[in-house]
């Protein structure tokens, strides 16, 4: 058996250590084997935010050299990490925005809007005119309203309005409707200076401001625009795993959060001409994969296939088949650089703001997106002579089949039509009991933690006890890996999830997007909400969140402003905040006082689990909704998911896309 079985669920990556092991080369799951994390930081009782520390308050030591007390180090210490992952991702929606006007002038040929219908609906909702108006006139509009977004300093978020009423009020009565996006990162980093707030609750509940502008703010302003600018994503199939690397051809792996980059270097793979110059340099072609986020976003618009998640990253390379890996920004691990030298693999680091030591660096530019995009891919053409020179070849037969593309416009869209989306069936399906409740699944890999064990566990036990499962991120592709969001995972349903699905023909667990893209989950929620019979708020839904295996600054805001919009959220793998009993009241019966949400750190899969369906049996109950029974309801004996997979690719695709554009 092999050492490494029981650090990974995956059998491609646990193939992949073996033969990383043979090499010597050291992975992130090595590295997690020796470096024993600091028990004091882990904890969250380590300040250093001045010269005076770093403070470490354990053992008699109780307050810093300025006295800060330990709930208030674990509290600033909470706060910083919720704006530092709202930065990151409100940031990426800046881009976006930016972008969006630079098509919008023309200084950025090589995109141009794909989704009218998207951008009228976010224009309408942000007040601009539409009729008799240009695409790019009104896209002008839109980008530089979400712009004035991030420098709002009064008033509050657009994007607020599109929660429930009830939500909104409970934001404006407790004062933390964020104002603008970056007013409230920069706020935490000010109130969490050295000499200034020192009341952890107060601390806190900026925390939830500063995520709220995130949720509503950043990233929903970023889906938007993705959407507008690269099509609002309709259910496809495609394959995860490294079984989708190719022996005879050109391997690109594109890797990190950015579309605007991924969806033109998939172009530049395209193009007949580049497909040519691969065969002169004796490749059959040219194959593009994904790694994290990044495959996300081209899986749910392209179907581009996944290589695998965030602990994939390392082991692709190791295959030996992969000639160039390109990157942007959040979750490149700089030792990548390191497993690339024992390989012919070329690391390409393309972000003005994220350079690696070592990597080649080509930065792109959407002003000529497609000649730096082509350029990229050259060199990975160039590179392929060079493989198997020096190492051999060793890519696992492993791969599964997935559908995605689970937007929440297609899913008002599939359980309506056209003209009447809506989701009255999905809340009937609830309020009868067919469906249990709903949980998002979301977040990162950790290898403190068995790598996709938990992601796996989790949802497959959920379903079992019917209980939808909406997916974004590196648990989407773990659990795509198993083969979850194929044809089989019907077979792990519970028989009223089955039937509901079997009707309308998804499967049990829905891929919504990439980690950004939480908010289509917000969204799907809130519209839920006002849909009727489920209560009339988010905080009044059969619902739960978990972060299984999270491991960045992200996941903190991303559970926080769930929490905010009245979820339950529970995370796993380790606790920041334990060396602080009061922090931990505070995040969950505190806040739930306030906003109906709660954050709690569950580390047992098991108990997880337990507690997951428990919440949802309570808010059932509140509801006066039957209580659930897995016996009443059976298998209708229907497989219209199967039928979907018997259709070729390119005519369900096309259909799918058809349907959905056209109302036909």
């Amino acid at each position: 058996m092999s050492k490494y079985v029981s650090v990974t669920a995956d059998p491609a990556v646990e193939q992949l250590l073996e033969v990383a092991h043979e090499k010597g080369i050291e992975t992130a799951f090595d590295r997690a084997e020796y470096i024993k994390p600091c028990p004091i930081g882990s904890d969250g009782v380590c300040c250093k935010i001045c010269a005076m520390g770093p403070c470490r308050l354990v053992g008699k030591v109780k307050t810093g050299i300025c006295g800060a007390t330990v709930d208030t180090v674990v509290a600033r210490n909470l706060g910083r990490q919720i704006a530092a992952g709202a930065a990151a991702h409100s940031d990426h929606g800046r881009d976006m925005a930016l972008a969006l006007l630079a098509v919008a002038e023309g200084e950025a040929p090589d995109y141009r809007v794909r989704d009218i219908g998207k951008l009228v609906e976010v224009a309408t909702f942000l007040g601009i005119s539409v009729e008799g108006r240009e695409t790019n006139d009104i896209a002008k509009d839109v980008a530089e309203a979400a712009l004035a977004q991030f420098g709002q300093q009064r008033g509050t978020l657009k994007y607020l309005e599109r929660a429930p009423r009830k939500r909104q009020q409970i934001w404006k009565d407790l004062g933390i409707a964020p104002r603008g996006i970056d007013r409230e990162v920069v706020e935490t980093l000010h109130r969490t200076h050295i000499g200034n707030d020192q009341d952890a609750e107060h601390i806190l509940d900026h925390g939830l401001r500063t995520a709220l502008s995130d949720g509503w703010g950043g990233s929903m302003l970023s889906t938007d625009i993705t959407d507008i600018l690269f099509g609002t994503p309709v259910p496809l199939t495609s394959e995860v795993n490294m079984g989708c690397l190719e022996e005879d051809e050109v391997n690109i792996i594109v890797h990190g959060h950015e579309p605007l980059l991924s969806e033109l270097i998939l172009m530049a793979c395209q193009d007949p001409e580049m497909i040519e110059y691969a065969k002169t340099k004796g490749a059959k072609g040219i194959n593009l994969t994904g790694i994290c986020c990044t495959a996300n976003e081209t899986l749910m618009r392209q179907g581009v296939r996944s290589a695998g998640n965030f602990l994939s990253q390392e082991l692709a390379i190791a295959t030996g088949a992969v000639e160039a890996m390109v990157v942007d920004i959040q979750c490149i691990m700089q030792a990548l650089v390191g497993v690339a030298e024992h390989y012919h693999t070329k690391l390409i680091t393309t972000s003005r703001k994220a350079k690696i030591t070592g990597a080649t660096h080509i930065e792109f530019d959407e002003h000529k997106a497609f000649e730096i995009a082509k350029r990229i891919v050259k060199e990975g053409i160039d590179n392929f002579p060079n493989r198997g020179k020096a190492e051999k070849v060793y890519i696992p037969n492993v791969s599964a089949p997935l559908v995605a593309g689970f937007s929440h416009e297609y899913l008002r869209y599939m359980q309506g039509g056209y003209y009447r989306g809506s989701f009255r069936p999905l809340n009937d399906a609830v309020m009868t009991g067919r469906i249990r409740g709903v949980a998002g699944v979301v977040g990162c890999n950790n290898p403190r933690t068995p790598h996709d064990y938990t992601h796996n566990y989790v949802v497959q036990e959920l379903i079992k006890n019917d209980v939808l499962v909406v997916q974004t991120g590196c648990s989407a592709i773990s659990v795509a890996k198993l083969g979850l969001l194929g044809p089989e995972a019907l077979d792990h349903a519970g028989p009223g999830l089955r039937e509901v699905c079997e009707a309308i023909g998804i499967p049990p667990v829905l891929h919504l997007g990439s980690c950004v893209d939480n908010t289509r989950i917000l969204t799907v929620a809130s519209q839920m909400a006002t849909e009727g019979g489920l209560g009339d708020d988010i905080g009044d839904l059969p619902a739960v969140g978990l972060a299984p295996e999270w491991m960045s600054e992200k996941a903190l805001s991303i559970g926080a402003y769930f929490v905010a919009s009245g979820v339950y959220v529970i995370f796993g793998t380790k606790n920041p905040i334990a060396g602080s009993e009061e922090v931990q009241r505070l995040i969950s019966e505190g806040w739930e006082s306030k906003v109906g949400g709660k954050l709690e750190f569950i580390l047992d899969p098991e108990e997880m689990v337990q507690k997951t369906l428990e919440h949802i049996d309570l808010k059932r109950a509140e509801l006066g909704l039957p209580e659930y029974d897995p016996d009443r309801f059976g298998q209708s004996g229907d497989a219209p998911l199967e039928a979907f997979f018997a259709v070729p690719p390119e005519e369900r695709n096309l259909y799918s896309r058809k349907a959905y554009v056209s109302g036909d």
